[in-house]
């Protein structure tokens, strides 16, 4: 195996200090052109190849920024770290990925890595209610940005979808096709998310003049299996709803499990609304109507905050996002 080059090595064949390569090749310091071409040359002979981290770190930048989010099985964070991917490339930066699977523990180790210079900066995706803890973390830290959920108190960039507008749009929706009893099935009931879409549901409830019926709603999480779990005790209500709005397309996919197999059609005996637009939704059987974010416009937007906040005094704004409605094939009128 050939013998790997080192800076001493370059230095000793241009015949200049280690320390002259090292500020040199860091721009650091300004040579002689005779200098400089020895300097050149040394490197082309004996093709030297410098630590490009080493380098980085010397000048006070990993040249590489954090994305942390939950995990990257589920299509809507998928969609987002590609998008951050290719906006951090396009600044020149490199991208981290840290999964946390929605553990504190794991939440601290990577937000730790801001003060260690693996990340210059991390763009963040917490997908659980915090106790405080999360925002203590954070504190003071500027090169920490927030996307698709809040950590209350955090003041940091933000960036999140109009979720009142599209839980609003949804009920709108589903109150349209002439539907009455219409439940609602969410994630953690401590989530932003979870509090803002319930807000944009009560909201359109309240100006069709139907009251608000607790008993109608399901807090749990936004997995597949809770949306399954959650329509079966609605179904066991003694007045059933006609029509759901999943806070997720997750969710929806499960009721759509359920009822499949009790043999209830959707939307002839069951209409349902989701929230996310995965690519699936268009899939599914029937298509399902769904209120479109974009994962990577959120992505997008995010880089685009936190390489501002790198290079700059930027406030701790809040930007949102809109959404829009999709209307595919699982809404109808109710059954007579």
């Amino acid at each position: 195996m050939p013998k790997v080059s080192t800076i001493r090595d370059v230095a000793e064949y241009a015949k200049v200090s280690k320390a002259t390569v090292s500020r040199y090749l860091n721009g650091s310091l300004a040579l002689p052109p005779e200098t400089s071409e020895r300097i050149d040359a040394a490197i082309a002979a004996l093709n030297y190849r410098q630590n490009s981290l080493a380098r980085r770190l010397s000048l006070g930048s990993s040249e590489t920024i954090g994305l942390a989010m939950p995990d990257v099985a589920n299509p809507f964070f998928a969609e987002i770290a590609d998008e951050v991917e290719l906006a951090a490339s396009e600044h020149g930066y490199g991208l981290s990925l840290c999964i946390t699977r929605n553990q504190f523990d794991r939440e601290s180790l990577y937000i730790g890595w801001l003060d260690t210079q693996h990340l210059d900066g991390l763009i963040l995706v917490s997908n659980r209610p915090d106790d405080g803890s999360l925002r203590n973390l954070i504190g003071t830290r500027g090169n920490i940005v927030l996307i698709d959920e809040d950590i209350p108190g955090a003041d940091v960039p933000k960036v999140f979808v109009d979720n009142v507008q599209g839980g609003y749009l949804a009920t709108r929706h589903l109150l349209a096709a002439g539907h009455r009893r219409i439940a609602h099935v969410s994630g953690p009931r401590g989530l932003f998310t979870v509090q803002e879409r319930c807000e944009g549901y009560r909201r359109a409830l309240a100006e069709a003049g139907i009251a608000f019926d607790e008993s109608l709603v399901r807090f749990g999480s936004y997995e597949r299996h809770f949306g399954a779990t959650a329509l079966t005790g609605l179904l066991e209500l003694p007045s059933p709803p006609t029509a759901v709005f999943a806070a997720s397309d997750y969710l929806a996919v499960g009721m759509l499990e359920l009822l499949r197999d009790r043999a209830i059609n959707v939307p002839a005996d069951m209409s349902i609304v989701g929230f996310d637009d995965m690519e699936f939704a268009s899939l599914l059987m029937p298509p399902i109507s769904t209120l479109r974010q974009s994962a990577r416009e959120l992505g997008r937007k995010g880089v685009d905050l936190l390489l501002a906040r790198l290079t700059g005094d930027v406030p701790a704004v809040v930007e949102r996002l809109p959404v829009r409605l999709i209307e595919r094939a699982s809404v109808a009128p109710p059954p007579r």
